[in-house]
């Protein structure tokens, strides 16, 4: 297990049942990044992970 599987853990925990939108999320991970600008490159890795999730999945079909 990575370290950061804890905080994976503890948010599946905490608010798994929760339903949110992309919009939401994009705010909160803005907020995060004003209010820790030392992971603006992470958080914006992930983002834009996430953002491309299908397009992995394009590129196997051709």
């Amino acid at each position: 297990m990575y370290f950061t599987d804890r905080g994976i853990e503890e948010l599946e925990k905490r608010r798994g049942q929760e339903e949110v939108t992309f919009e939401w999320l994009a705010e909160q991970l803005r907020t995060f990044v004003d209010l820790n600008p030392d992971f603006e490159v992470p958080v914006e890795r992930l983002a834009t992970w996430l953002a491309r999730l299908d397009d992995e999945d394009d590129e196997d079909d051709e």
